[in-house]
């Protein structure tokens, strides 16, 4: 199965210089964890709720000054849309999220694959062999890292 047959499509991303209280009323409004983040055409980064939970609010940051590019994981990973899930869900593994964007070949981005889309896949063990990777401790997503610690690709 292709990733474009499971992801979310319609996807949008933030600026990094969005404020963070507008990046979480965004996940309020559309009951989502996580926004890409572009600059100049291009994906640089990602922000989730728990981004915003360690990075700004445990570190009694004010969410209405703080930019999304001060909390935000930079250097993400992602995936086309026609690559095979089970080879996605094995990046998902490797990197240790749950959620990675979803690029056209023109790098124009049209989605994001989570691991419940990938449980919905015919085959349980492709969402099984993901889930197994993500919830292993560590990894360069750690929120233990501060975001700058965290590395780039």
């Amino acid at each position: 199965m292709k990733v474009k047959d499971v992801m979310h499509k319609g996807v949008t991303w933030v600026a990094p210089t969005t404020a963070i209280s507008k990046v979480a009323r965004k996940m309020r409004t559309e009951d989502i964890g996580a926004v890409p983040v572009g600059e100049n055409d291009r994906l640089v980064g990602m922000i989730t709720d728990r981004d915003i939970a360690i990075r700004v609010v445990a570190a009694d940051k004010q969410p209405t000054g703080t930019k999304v590019r001060e909390a935000m994981t930079p250097g993400i990973e992602w995936c086309f849309e026609d690559e095979d899930t089970r080879e996605v869900a094995a990046k998902m593994a490797r990197q240790k999220v749950r959620r990675m964007p979803v690029i056209s070949h023109d790098k124009r981005l049209v989605g994001i694959v989570s691991l419940g889309d990938l449980a919905t896949e015919d085959d349980p063990a492709v969402s099984a062999r993901a889930l197994h990777g993500i919830a292993q401790p560590g990894g360069r997503h750690s929120q233990s890292a501060a975001p700058e610690a965290a590395g780039r690709h």
